[in-house]
């Protein structure tokens, strides 16, 4: 770990999926005023993602397992869930192992962190930030199976935010719509699209978008918030 100038900072974040893309891009941004736990799977990934930081600490961890521990923390003032993975196709083309490996990660592990955070959430009063999709909104052909799961993370998010209004906790769900990352280059070669970046939303906005739910006074809870790129094809 590597501190701010003054010491460390006093709020704590926890950014899972942070070593690439959506995530990575957060980290960076909340890491200007939050002592970040860098997640990812890769060791060497994760720490070099920490090292990069003004202060941060580094976890290990394969959501898609089914079995894993999250640090051990007395206080958490946000976590946000980024670790995502895509798959599936059309429902007579996807395997019930293609289900159950986006739902292990997409939804089950969401729901499986968070509940080992609450404890410490709940001292900060923290803040819960779940990075869903466009697709958690709406449905279309071939996307059954990465739908199906952040429709289910949306429902998730919906029933924590109400479970946990007694206890001072804000829960966000952010809707982006499709962005310039790694993960976007596969989907459109998927697809057998064509890619033109300038379609797609840059992963800082979607950073903003979390700055945002993350600094609004305490009193305020941004429930859902839908991005989407300005221009179309």
């Amino acid at each position: 770990m590597s501190g701010l100038e003054g010491g460390s900072p006093a709020r704590i974040a926890l950014v899972t999926g942070s070593t690439r893309g959506i995530g990575l891009v957060i980290a960076r941004e909340l890491g200007r005023d939050h002592h970040v736990i860098v997640h990812g799977r890769s060791q060497e990934a994760v720490e070099a993602v920490a090292a990069s930081l003004p202060s941060a600490t580094a976890w290990v961890a394969d959501l898609g397992s089914g079995s894993f521990k999250v640090p051990r923390l007395d206080s958490l003032d946000v976590v946000v869930h980024a670790a995502g993975v895509i798959g599936g196709a059309e429902v007579e083309r996807t395997a019930l192992d293609d289900w159950r490996r986006v739902f292990e990660v997409n939804v089950f592990a969401v729901a499986e962190a968070t509940r080992q955070l609450l404890p410490a959430l709940r001292a900060a009063r923290g803040t819960v930030v779940t990075i869903n999709s466009g697709s958690g909104l709406t449905a279309g052909p071939g996307g059954s199976t990465y739908a199906a799961s952040k429709f289910a993370l949306r429902a998730l998010t919906d029933s924590l935010r109400e479970e946990e209004r007694p206890h001072g906790l804000r829960v966000s769900s952010i809707h982006p719509g499709r962005v310039d990352t790694d993960m976007q280059h596969e989907l459109v070669e998927k697809e057998g699209g064509e890619y033109d970046a300038a379609l797609y939303l840059e992963p800082r906005s979607v950073a903003d978008a979390v700055r945002l739910v993350v600094d609004l006074p305490h009193g305020a809870t941004v429930e859902s918030l839908s991005l989407r790129p300005t221009r179309k094809p």
